[in-house]
């Protein structure tokens, strides 16, 4: 044989013979011992010298000729390129740029546990993980045996059904379950809804202060978010007039204003729904936290006094059971309920079966509202235990809601010292944070109280302290 054709094979190897061949033709290439424009063997004649198979040569040949090291030229036969390719090794290609995950600066880890002072988080250690198992344990094994087609898109009737009979107990919301579609959460909720109302180039009125994630999305839909102050009664129609009369939708919490916790007055609330009527709009109802009032009666929904058909109301049990349910709903209008069906069948079908129907399970036996007691006396004495640590040594403000503000000195960088909270395993969230335009607004801190145990409480306490200390 040729010396320059020195060809090598290991038939006992794994790699193929056809990669053997061409492996080692593509070195005598590359090292120059097949010059430019030598002219290669025909696949019979290098099959009988190797004892492989002609089609084995001819898979070797056609590797290189998609490598452009070779070129078949008819009766010339198969020559080397006059100018071969480089067959050096590609560079690395250079690292993917560092990418800021969803929702940056509001939720600090995906897969962390909750800290203290984290806000929008439920007491880990309240959750009824138990029964929880067993219920969606029951559910897992229904759903393996239904039948293997498309689920209902706005949910799992029975879940439906026993969330319109809870509405028109608890929240005075008086519906049909076909009304009701289930959600992933109270972001699925606003995207279904914003999806079905096609107002991208209209104007929104939101609250100010007011949740960033609904601020967010409404720009991600292509809506003009306009920030209507918010004070002691809750947003006030006339302002947004005022601030925007063009406007087509609002969004707001009327039960528990996030994150000042005051409730909207009953005056606010008429005046809200008659601008709705006469001007045609639509209000989105945040009902974040449900029935997780701590005081006092709990302030009925703003759809309940909806005669005219203009409040969509979302509802989530993210704070009220966990996030990663990922289970929320909406209540359309009866007039939008079929056009939120259809978005809901083709853009956003309800998540996953099995959580519905151990939810359904978990309402029907009572330990919904079970748990929503147990909630309220234990976020009432953390709530209180907090205060009575930190106030004698801060300015402390006692929201509604589940959370306390606590008030910075003129000049305090409210975010640089929650990131630097978070490095010293806290989480409260800056105020200016809620703010469309913090440099207007006052500096503080919100504590979550949900998941301060008394273990975590006294050692969150003077961590938090020591670091406004320093940071002063």
């Amino acid at each position: 044989m040729d010396p320059r054709l020195d060809v090598s094979l290991d038939r006992s190897s794994s790699e193929p013979l056809s990669a053997q061949i061409a492996s080692n033709l593509r070195v005598a290439i590359r090292d120059g011992r097949l010059a430019p424009g030598a002219r290669l063997p025909s696949w019979r004649d290098l099959a009988a010298r190797l004892g492989v198979g002609r089609g084995t040569v001819r898979s070797a040949y056609e590797r290189l000729l998609d490598e452009r090291l070779i070129v078949t030229a008819g009766a010339a036969g198969t020559r080397v390129v006059a100018q071969p390719a480089r067959v050096d090794s590609p560079p690395p290609p250079a690292p993917p740029p560092a990418l800021n995950a969803p929702l940056s600066g509001i939720l600090h880890d995906f897969s962390a546990p909750p800290l203290p002072f984290e806000m929008g988080v439920p007491a880990q250690d309240a959750f009824p993980a138990k029964l929880w198992s067993r219920l969606r344990a029951r559910a897992l094994r229904t759903g393996a045996m239904s039948p293997v087609t498309y689920p209902d898109p706005r949910g799992a009737a029975t879940l439906r059904a026993q969330l319109a009979s809870y509405l028109a107990i608890a929240r005075g919301i008086h519906c049909a379950p076909d009304q009701i579609i289930l959600t992933a959460g109270y972001r699925g909720g606003l995207g279904l809804t914003l999806t079905a109302l096609q107002l991208a180039g209209r104007t929104a009125w939101i609250e100010e202060p007011g949740y960033m994630v609904t601020r967010s999305g409404l720009q991600l839909a292509g809506v003009r978010a306009v920030p209507i102050p918010v004070d002691a009664h809750g947003i006030d129609a006339e302002r947004g007039l005022a601030l925007a009369p063009d406007a087509a939708l609002a969004v707001v919490t009327p039960g528990q204003q996030a994150p000042t916790g005051v409730p909207m007055s009953p005056a606010r609330r008429q005046a809200l729904l008659r601008w709705a009527v006469r001007a045609q709009a639509w209000i989105v109802e945040d009902d974040y936290l449900s029935e997780l009032q701590l005081q006092g009666r709990v302030t009925p929904a703003l759809a309940a006094g909806d005669r005219h058909g203009r409040v969509i109301h979302i509802g989530t049990f993210s704070k009220t059971m966990s996030p990663s349910l990922g289970l929320g709903f909406v209540v359309a209008p009866l007039a939008l309920a079929e056009r939120f069906a259809e978005v809901a069948g083709c853009l956003a079908p309800a998540p996953n079966l099995a959580t519905q129907l151990a939810f359904a399970e978990f309402m029907a036996e009572g330990h919904y509202l079970r748990h929503l007691r147990h909630m309220k006396a234990l976020y009432a004495q953390r709530r209180d235990a907090l205060l009575a640590r930190l106030g004698p040594h801060a300015d402390i403000d006692a929201m509604g809601g589940l959370a306390v503000r606590l008030r910075l000195p003129s000049g305090c960088d409210d975010r640089a010292i929650a990131a630097e909270a978070v490095r010293r395993g806290m989480a409260p969230s800056p105020v200016s944070r809620w703010y469309a335009h913090p440099q207007q607004h006052e500096r503080g801190l919100l504590l979550g109280i949900t998941n301060l145990s008394e273990a975590r409480l006294a050692p969150a306490c003077d961590t938090l302290m020591a670091l406004l200390a320093e940071m002063r």
